[in-house]
């Protein structure tokens, strides 16, 4: 069957199985950024925004996906022009091995487009279902504060 969606604000048509997970088809097409982790929706690594909202990629049928927007980590920011969270997260020592970052920036990117100035506890709340071992998840909340900020404009 034909999938039709935008990824990161281009128009794509792939062929897919109806069995097949939206994580199994973009990383078929190309999009490697999405990480393959636990492949039962626990840890969050996959997380890519489905019309803005995070979606765990690994569980969600690609079907369900059709005529939708779909925005992965590449689609945030690029390596010249980064997003003020792939900034901070990096100048905060919230990035390690980076196998759960992009799932990660693509939530707090989510949580900051509906909330200029999150708490501490909407983070976590917004953070719940990433795993993280390397890092821990103490710079990771401090970046996304700091790119809070930046966003609002606050110096």
């Amino acid at each position: 069957m034909k999938l039709n969606i935008t990824v990161n604000k281009e128009k794509k048509e792939f062929n897919i199985n109806p069995s097949d997970t939206l994580l199994d088809v973009l990383r078929r097409e190309g999009y490697y950024e999405v990480k393959k982790g636990c492949n039962t929706g626990d840890c969050g690594s996959c997380t890519v925004l489905v019309d803005g909202e995070p979606n765990v990629s690994c569980i969600k049928l690609a079907g369900l996906a059709e005529g939708r927007e779909i925005t992965t980590v590449k689609g945030i920011g690029t390596h010249g022009n980064p997003h003020a969270l792939q900034k901070y997260f990096v100048e905060e020592g919230g990035v390690q091995c980076g196998f759960c970052i992009p799932g990660k920036i693509t939530s707090a990117k989510a949580l900051l487009d509906r909330n200029h100035d999150p708490s501490i506890e909407d983070i976590k709340e917004a953070m719940d279902g990433h795993l993280c071992r390397c890092t821990g998840y103490n710079a990771q909340i401090r970046a996304i504060k700091k790119a809070s900020r930046e966003i609002r404009g606050d110096k």
